[in-house]
């Protein structure tokens, strides 16, 4: 009888265990075949790395508009700037220090970031979807506009655009003008197309005719609105997406990551960290310095 009981329970334990293990495995399997909603709701997921390990050639002539000269040359090098405390700055001419969020940063405390030294906000306003190219809000921008205002930052805003005609960029700066027009923005209002990693991504074949385009509408938009306007790119775009010599009456913003200025043209902002550390946000943010006044 005391032999028939252990058996009985040993059978149940087994039972258990491989029903424990049945459990685990139908809900892996649950959770595999469910969708992935995230990375099309933002493309800023998944953004291609895009190689920035040299500094770019001038090149001596641009093979669609030729007669186009280049941008101007960029006035500052390597020991131009320096670190003031948290941010990087010019050592001489006048310079800000900033930071650009968009809902990748969560809440944010707005008079923190001000007393830790920032002067300005760039925010993300919305972003049009990888795949579906739908436009969507950025769900903090309200709060976002209306925080950095409360707390005496200057502000602009940025567009992550992925437009592949000129028409869906048009759509894209109403789109931005619409929601700042009641806020002040002093700030550059800002053309962001990025590349997405991933192989649904509606933007992996966009050539640098077609973007240049893209980046003209939104920018001439933006600017025959009353608003300063802005085109975003690091030095990989800058050589391989973009003819600048056709956008050089716009501001430019460099994303480039190192505290040695290398590029070789004018740039008017300079992103020099996606891994900033500031109190009053949770995450990483990007930080830039802004020194639009020379040249």
């Amino acid at each position: 009888m005391v032999h028939d009981q252990t058996s009985t329970k040993k059978l149940r334990r087994v039972l258990l265990a491989v029903a424990a293990v049945m459990l685990v495995v139908t809900g892996g399997l649950i959770l595999l075949s469910m969708p992935y909603w995230g990375a099309e709701d933002d493309p800023a997921l998944q953004i291609a790395s895009e190689p920035e390990t040299e500094a770019p050639e001038i090149p001596t002539e641009d093979p669609t508009e030729p007669t186009l000269p280049p941008p101007p040359p960029n006035p500052y090098g390597d020991l131009d700037f320096q670190y003031d405390g948290r941010f990087l700055k010019l050592i001489e001419g006048e310079s800000i220090a900033g930071i650009d969020v968009s809902s990748w940063q969560y809440d944010i405390d707005w008079e923190a970031v001000a007393d830790a030294g920032a002067e300005f906000a760039i925010i993300r306003i919305g972003y049009r979807g990888s795949e579906s190219g739908k436009i969507n809000a950025d769900k903090y921008a309200q709060a976002n506009l209306e925080g950095a205002a409360a707390a005496g930052l200057d502000i602009g805003v940025y567009f992550f655009s992925q437009a592949l005609t000129r028409e869906e960029a048009e759509e894209e700066a109403y789109y931005v003008l619409d929601i700042i027009k009641d806020h002040d923005i002093t700030m550059p209002v800002v053309f962001d197309w990025e590349r997405v990693r991933d192989e649904k991504s509606r933007s992996q074949n966009m050539d640098r005719r077609t973007l240049t385009d893209c980046a003209k509408t939104f920018l001439e938009t933006v600017e025959m609105a009353g608003y300063n306007a802005m085109v975003y790119f690091n030095a990989h775009q800058s050589r391989n997406l973009y003819y600048l010599a056709e956008l050089k009456q716009y501001d430019f913003w460099l994303a480039s990551y190192t505290d040695r200025m290398d590029f070789p043209y004018k740039v008017d902002m300079w992103q020099y960290t996606d891994t900033g550390k500031i109190p009053g946000i949770e995450t990483d943010c990007d930080f830039n310095v802004y020194f639009p006044s020379y040249g």
